[in-house]
């Protein structure tokens, strides 16, 4: 008796389809404020050169911080763009998630790229302290106040977009250098009426306070995502209480709940059943459940025979 083979031709991007009880997102989430990023990385590399030439002239430390700023921003925004370009391509079948997740290791790198900012700017400002210079308080009113209506532009475009946590870490870049024009506006004011140079590092080591904050927390947050730790919008006790919700469910385990990329909140778990007869209705109820309450937009749910003791 010969045997028969059977050859069976499996299409790639059906094994990346979401049926009617995934989630109406897809694995990656599609960007729509890559042309914005663009504008933005034009605009503050620009004026990046020419403030930087503006603060070698003034010889001014919050405008040299500032330029500093500027110049981080160009190089975080265009990391940004890349990953919102990267993050919008589908899933294959060697990234079978997609690349949402680069959004989250940009927003990483920028904001250790920020930390390595602000400690240069502070040590440059102490060395002012102690090394007082000339500076040009009218120079740097000028250029720091046309740097302060571009920093307004970008982050009115940035702002447009605050569910990416890549264009969060980028828009604390963009604030930065925001804060930094309004400190080296009042540094030169000050200067130019009063003659009290330092006023000038004093501020920009003021500004570098209150962004630390604002990086360290985005550097949190990536850091999770990029470990995968249950997102702090989810409570993972309560999830495994409300899927023993149904009756016929006897148990949970193996329950691991993760982000995939920012905002895209994955779970799967092991589910002991007393009767798989009934598994479809259960397993529809269980993903609407943990879509409308926990948020969770694809769970996988492996069900189990339950296990009878004698």
């Amino acid at each position: 008796m010969r045997a028969t083979t059977r050859s069976i031709r499996v299409v790639s991007g059906a094994l990346h389809h979401h049926d009617s009880q995934d989630a109406s997102r897809g694995h990656a989430r599609e960007r729509s404020n890559a042309r914005i990023l663009g504008i933005a990385v034009g605009l503050t590399l620009s004026f990046a050169a020419v403030e930087l030439i503006a603060s070698i002239m003034s010889g001014s430390v919050a405008l040299m911080a500032d330029a500093g700023h500027m110049v981080t921003d160009s190089t975080a925004l265009l990391l940004a763009l890349i990953a919102q370009i990267v993050a919008m391509r589908p899933p294959n079948d060697t990234s079978s998630y997609g690349f949402g997740r680069i959004e989250a290791l940009a927003a990483f790198v920028n904001s250790l790229v920020m930390l390595g900012v602000i400690a240069w700017i502070v040590m440059t400002a102490f060395d002012r302290l102690q090394n007082p210079r000339d500076i040009a308080g009218q120079t740097v009113m000028v250029v720091a106040g046309i740097g302060l209506l571009i920093n307004l532009l970008v982050a009115w475009l940035l702002s447009k977009d605050q569910d990416s946590i890549n264009t969060r870490a980028a828009l604390i870049h963009v604030m930065g250098d925001l804060l930094g024009s309004i400190a080296a506006i009042v540094s030169g004011l000050i200067i130019f009426f009063t003659g009290w140079a330092a006023i000038d590092p004093l501020l920009s080591i003021f500004v570098c306070l209150l962004l630390l904050k604002s990086t360290l927390l985005i550097l949190k947050n990536s850091y999770r995502i990029l470990m995968e730790h249950v997102p702090d919008s989810v409570d993972f006790q309560a999830v495994g209480q409300d899927l023993l919700g149904p009756d016929t469910i006897r148990s949970v385990h193996n329950l691991h709940v993760w982000e995939i990329s920012p905002g895209h909140i994955a779970l799967s778990a092991h589910l002991e059943v007393s009767d798989l007869a009934v598994w479809p209705s259960v397993l529809k109820e269980l993903q609407l459940l943990l879509r409308e309450k926990h948020g969770i937009d694809h769970a996988t749910l492996q069900p189990e025979l339950e296990t009878v003791t004698t």
